[in-house]
């Protein structure tokens, strides 16, 4: 059966755009942090693809892999190392379900697809399956807190794609100035919450909202082509990744209280993702092995030293373009 969720206060507006510039360095400036490369880890199977989203306070992960039928499962990846069952939503259509975040509590969120090709929302605890929409043609679900509030994407009426807050049972629907889609994907226990968004020049840009709804956009290190942010902790420290002018995708973390950028690559690779931090600041992602084309996930920790780790400035912000009226589109979440 499936279980449709409709909040009865929902919140519709424009948050004021907070363009951020450069301020001075601060305790935590990236310097002053580098990465350790923990472990990399598959989901059981041959040539699945393993794409993790979200890690809890104790290292659970919430994640997804696709086999080699091209089938979409969600998983989570214990702090043992062990794995659930493939999560697969009963409502399920055509074998697509991703998990999208995961909580102390193992409340794991994500999305599916319908049997009318539609994107969904879903809940899932000890075995149970709870269904969430509010616009039953597009409702997503990325990322959840401890307080079981939560954040996602939807098409309401008005056909421009908006992110959402779901806070205390009360929704408020968004979007980035000017853009043509807004997905948010990750909240903390201030409600301090991250995302990306299309903006008008087509371009996928970063993008932070703090508590009081003030958005920080662009969020864009320099020589970037394209930037997605992905999760952040209780310390908003946000991670994510970016694509530059020869085409490797770079992990990133963004550090709010300087405007700088921390880059991780994974060696060998040309595709790195970071994808979800925790309070401890262990940090899972993923990247592509070059030779086979295989996502593998991994664990890296943020650590404090003295030599720092590769830092990129923030892109300093451009004259908006002009906006030049669209059809609305669906854009399916990144992974």
């Amino acid at each position: 059966m499936k279980i449709s969720l409709r909040l009865v206060s929902c919140a519709v507006g424009f948050a004021a755009l907070a363009l951020t510039g450069a301020l001075a360095q601060s305790p935590e400036s990236p310097e002053a942090f580098s990465f350790q490369f923990v472990s990399q880890f598959d989901y059981p199977g041959t040539g699945n693809q393993t794409r993790p989203q979200k890690i809890n306070t104790t290292n659970d992960i919430a994640g997804l892999f696709v086999d080699t039928s091209g089938a979409s499962f969600g998983f989570t990846r214990f702090s043992n190392g062990s794995f659930s069952r493939p999560i697969a939503d009963p409502n399920a259509a055509t074998n697509f379900t991703e998990g999208r975040g995961i909580n102390d509590s193992r409340l794991v969120c994500g999305d599916y697809t319908d049997s009318a090709g539609a994107f969904e929302g879903f809940f899932f605890s000890h075995g149970t399956f709870t269904n969430y929409d509010i616009e039953p043609t597009f409702t997503i679900v990325l990322g959840v807190n401890n307080a079981a509030d939560f954040v996602g994407s939807v098409i309401p009426s008005s056909g421009i794609q908006s992110g959402f807050l779901s806070i205390g049972g009360n929704v408020t629907e968004f979007t980035v100035p000017n853009a043509t889609a807004t997905l948010d994907y990750q909240l903390n226990t201030t409600n301090q919450s991250c995302g990306y968004y299309i903006g008008s020049d087509g371009l996928t840009h970063g993008y932070w909202r703090a508590s009081n709804g003030t958005i920080h956009a662009p969020i864009d290190p320099v020589g970037s082509t394209g930037t997605i942010l992905f999760g952040n902790n209780d310390r908003n420290f946000i991670v994510g990744r970016y694509s530059d002018s020869a085409g490797a995708t770079h992990g990133i973390l963004f550090m709010p209280k300087s405007n700088r950028f921390l880059q991780y690559d994974f060696p060998g690779a040309t595709f790195t993702s970071l994808n979800g931090i925790n309070r401890g600041n262990t940090i899972c992602g993923r990247y592509t092995d070059p030779s086979t084309g295989i996502d593998h996930g991994i664990i890296v920790q943020l650590v404090r030293t003295a030599a720092g780790g590769v830092t990129l400035p923030l892109a300093p912000s451009s004259a908006p373009a002009a906006v030049v009226p669209q059809r609305p589109v669906q854009i399916a979440p990144a992974y």
